[in-house]
C-alpha cells in the first residue's frame, strides 16, 4: 500500500498502474529520501519523471511544494497520477504530460524545477541521457536538487564518472533493490 507520508495530504492512499511495469518507490525508501528533502520542499516547483504512480512528487506537494509537473509516457500511469492528485485535491498545483521523459527533456524549458525525481524503468539506460539532459540551461534553478533511484547493481555513478560536471552527489543508499542518490545543482566558484 502507497500513501502520502505527512504534510496536508497526510495518510492518502494512492493507486499504482497493475503489472511489472511501474516499480513504486518503497515506503523505506521515500521516508529516508523526504527525510533528506525536509528543508528543499517548501514553495518548490517539483518535475516528477518516469513518474509512475506520482507518489514522489505528491508527497512533495503534500508538503508544500508550490507545483509539481508529472511526465510519463504510460497512458495507465498517468491515469493513475491524475486519480492520486484527486485523492490529495492538489489539481490546483498540478500538471500531467502523457510524452517520453527524454522527448520532454528536448524541448524548451519555460521555467527552471528546483525539485527533480528520477526513477525510470531499472532496465531502459535512460537515467544518465535524463540528467544529461537537465544539465542543460534553463532546466533547474541554481539550488535544484535532484533524486535518481535506479537498480543498485548498477552502481552507476560509482567514481561519479557518468555524472555531468554541472552535479554533486550528495547522498547515496540503498534500499533493498534499489540505490538513491541525491545530487545538488554544482555551485559556480
Amino acid at each position: 500500500m502507497m500513501r502520502i507520508i505527512t504534510g496536508s495530504a497526510r495518510g492518502a492512499r494512492l493507486v499504482a498502474p497493475k503489472g511489472e511495469t511501474t516499480r513504486p518507490t518503497s515506503e523505506r525508501a521515500k521516508e529516508a529520501i523526504f527525510s533528506v528533502l525536509q528543508f528543499e520542499v517548501q514553495g518548490k516547483r517539483v518535475l516528477d519523471l518516469f513518474a509512475g504512480s506520482g507518489q514522489m512528487g505528491l508527497e512533495a506537494v503534500s508538503r508544500g511544494a508550490s507545483f509539481a509537473l508529472f511526465i510519463d509516457s504510460s497512458r495507465e500511469a498517468l491515469a493513475c497520477v491524475r486519480a492520486n492528485i484527486a485523492k490529495t485535491r492538489a489539481e490546483d498545483r498540478c500538471e500531467c504530460r502523457l510524452c517520453d521523459a527524454l522527448d520532454f527533456l528536448r524541448g524548451t524549458p519555460t521555467k527552471p524545477f528546483d525539485l527533480v525525481f528520477l526513477d525510470p524503468p531499472y532496465k531502459a539506460q535512460v537515467l544518465v541521457p535524463a540528467l544529461l539532459a537537465l544539465a542543460a540551461p534553463g532546466w533547474l534553478s541554481d539550488e535544484a536538487t535532484l533524486v535518481a533511484e535506479y537498480a543498485a547493481e548498477d552502481d552507476l555513478f560509482a567514481g561519479c564518472e557518468a555524472l555531468p560536471p554541472k552535479f554533486e552527489q550528495l547522498r547515496t543508499a540503498q534500499y533493498g533493490a534499489a540505490r538513491v542518490d541525491v545530487l545538488k545543482v554544482r555551485r559556480e566558484r
